[in-house]
């Protein structure tokens, strides 16, 4: 199994949020907006099962999801997973633009682009509050640097 961990596909967090914006501003519709986020989720890597639990449950989200983080060369990296498919592909949004960064970068990036993209109004009330709750976590995480360690070349490349 390869490890969960994503490593970054952009230099920064500002510049995994203007390639999403790009991607996103392709379509014309929110319906296939939907589409291409829920198209994300499927190609996250497999979230190990025995993490599936309360510990690393984030709370504040209607679906079920899961977080976890490690630690390496001074960068947090992050593993996400969700049972609800648009779910996961905001979740494997928020671990483009987050995961893979010094805790110093996370918790300097406002998750206010989640606003800016349009994410925040198009979902429902509940998505909104849950995609806030997996940011906040996120940054917390960041805050709280984890202790577990992993080699880099272990992560996985998205």
């Amino acid at each position: 199994m390869q490890p969960p961990f994503l490593a970054p596909e952009d230099e920064t967090a500002a510049a995994a949020i203007a390639a999403i914006g790009e991607e996103l501003a392709v379509f014309d519709d929110w319906m296939d907006r939907y589409q291409y986020i829920i198209d994300l989720g499927r190609k996250l890597p497999p979230f190990p099962e025995p993490w599936m639990d309360e510990a690393h449950r984030v709370q504040g989200c209607q679906s079920k999801v899961w977080m976890e983080a490690c630690q390496a060369d001074g960068r947090l990296f992050l593993a996400g997973a969700s049972d609800a498919a648009i779910v996961s592909g905001l979740v494997a949004l928020l671990l483009r633009v987050y995961s893979g960064r010094a805790p110093e970068e996370i918790v300097a990036t406002d998750p206010a682009f989640l606003r800016d993209l349009g994410l925040i109004e198009a979902l429902s009330t509940n998505r909104g509050n849950g995609i806030a709750a997996m940011a906040r976590r996120i940054r917390d995480l960041a805050m709280h640097a984890p202790t577990a360690q992993v080699p880099t070349e272990q992560m996985t490349p998205t």
